[in-house]
């Protein structure tokens, strides 16, 4: 494990204990890690450079979200790799690329059966209730369903920029929650 992965590591440990300054200095680092790599990605599967951002977002939210299936025994940079390969696949798909990919690269990461409904996923879904409607309908999109900017504007009808504050003041708002409620 290199000593970023393992600063990475720590600091995803901490933000799992609740601290949000080590939660923030992670993503921080893993986005300015990630935007290289997604530019390249994008490149190679025919996706303008340009949609860089968007995508390393999208890595973030998926991070965000699935930060509790991280094992902590296991290494975090293939972890994040994995969701990072995945959101650059699904952003040529969007745009009509057409992404071939063996199935022995997802044989240890095919989905499990759902399973009920935990604790957390009731709190994000009273968090969430907690928000504007504006907010909650992008957020929700985005952050739980999965769903692009592009996809979110489309389905809102909105621009992409006002998708982009909606969401950007929902996920602060939500942090801000979180941070008064811990």
């Amino acid at each position: 494990m290199s000593d970023r992965e393992a600063q990475w590591s720590l600091l995803m440990r901490a933000a799992r204990k609740g601290d949000g300054a080590a939660y923030e200095c992670c993503l921080r680092e893993i986005a300015q890690a990630l935007r290289p790599r997604v530019r390249r990605g994008l490149s190679r599967t025919g996706v303008s450079p340009d949609e860089t951002e968007d995508v390393v977002q999208e890595i973030l939210i998926a991070v965000h979200q699935k930060r509790q299936t991280w094992d902590e025994t296991r290494p975090i940079g293939p972890w994040i790799a994995g969701i990072a390969r995945y959101k650059i696949i699904d952003a040529a798909r969007r745009r009509g690329g057409r992404i071939e990919l063996p199935i022995e690269d997802f044989a240890e990461s095919l989905a499990a059966e759902a399973e009920p409904e935990t604790a957390s996923e009731r709190d994000v879904s009273r968090s969430l209730d907690a928000l504007p409607e504006g907010q909650r309908k992008v957020v929700r999109l985005i952050a739980i369903d999965g769903a692009s900017i592009a996809v979110t504007a489309q389905t809102l009808n909105m621009t992409e920029g006002a998708v982009r504050v909606a969401l950007h003041r929902g996920l602060g708002a939500l942090a801000k929650r979180h941070r008064n409620n811990a």
